[in-house]
């Protein structure tokens, strides 16, 4: 059986549930649309995959009292196919939340399969730019238009991503109301968290030199950072100029937007932050993910000892 007719298979009781489930997540838990997306794709593959191995569809209430020799066939299934360990742990989560959810709403225990354990894998550390790195981006990355407002753009944007540790998305959601840059932003990032940002002189001065040369209204409502024809900039096109830009000054490939973010946190930590006070400004929900910026300043502390001493 493919899995396309597998998937058709599926019980309408079992996807009017995972609609139901995907919809609490959105409006009641906050989830970013992305996450609710694969989080989708992960249960309707678990799904389809039950209807093949137990040739039929499930209802929900068999769904949380499923033996966990099923659960474990379904992960060996997965794996045997070539998903790696950290995205099969996503897709386990997404299940266990999807079951976890049944089992409150039917009044089920589906603790068996709840306590199922997940795959290991290593994190990747984050791969962040030395400061030498980041300023030079900062300077150079303006250089890859002609006109002057596409260039001014470009660099407010890496000023915003370096200067204040935000995400692509969040610095192209700001609207014009965030003009002229306040010193401290209120930016609303995954799941809905709202955390407070100091703005640095440096970035107030790139949006401002920007929202200057920008030749198109930018009103409260809409969107602060334009493409060329005025519609809201994509965020590709900044990934394209930072590509041309660490190309020219030998950058390596990790030299992405997102890795702006990464030398925000490692930089500050490095000169001395609060882990506590930098989980706050990067807006990371748990302290186990801004942890991770302690293994890159030790792994860089160690580079460092290794080639500079004598007894090393």
């Amino acid at each position: 059986m493919t899995d396309t007719a597998a998937e058709g298979m599926i019980s309408p009781q079992a996807r009017d549930a995972l609609a139901r489930w995907l919809t609490h997540l959105r409006a009641l838990d906050g989830a970013a649309e992305n996450t609710v997306t694969a989080y989708g794709r992960d249960v309707r593959g678990y799904l389809a995959f039950l209807a093949r191995h137990r040739g039929g569809a499930e209802g929900t209430a068999s769904l949380t009292t499923l033996p966990l020799a099923d659960l474990r066939a379904w992960m060996a299934h997965e794996r045997g196919r070539g998903l790696s360990a950290r995205s099969l742990a996503r897709a386990l989560s997404a299940v266990k939340g999807f079951t976890a959810w049944l089992a409150d709403r039917d009044g089920q225990d589906a603790t068996p399969l709840l306590s199922a354990r997940s795959p290991k894998f290593t994190r990747k550390l984050p791969r962040p730019l030395t400061e030498e790195g980041a300023r030079a981006m900062l300077e150079t990355v303006g250089d890859q238009h002609r006109e002057d407002w596409l260039a001014a753009r470009d660099t407010a944007v890496v000023t915003l991503l370096y200067g204040c540790g935000l995400r692509i998305s969040e610095a192209l959601g700001l609207t014009g109301a965030a003009h002229p840059l306040p010193d401290v932003l209120r930016i609303t990032g995954k799941g809905g968290k709202t955390r407070l940002v100091p703005v640095l002189p440096a970035a107030r001065d790139a949006v401002a030199r920007y929202a200057r040369l920008c030749p198109f209204d930018l009103s409260r409502t809409e969107p602060l950072f334009r493409g060329a024809r005025g519609g809201p900039l994509n965020p590709r096109l900044i990934a394209l100029v930072m590509e041309k830009a660490r190309m020219q000054l030998g950058l390596p490939a990790t030299a992405t937007p997102h890795a702006l973010r990464h030398s925000f946190a490692t930089h500050l930590l490095s000169a001395g932050g609060d882990l506590r006070a930098i989980q706050e400004l990067l807006g990371h929900a748990s302290l186990s993910t801004t942890q991770a910026y302690t293994a890159v300043d030790a792994s860089r502390l160690m580079e460092v000892y290794e080639k500079a001493h004598p007894r090393a």
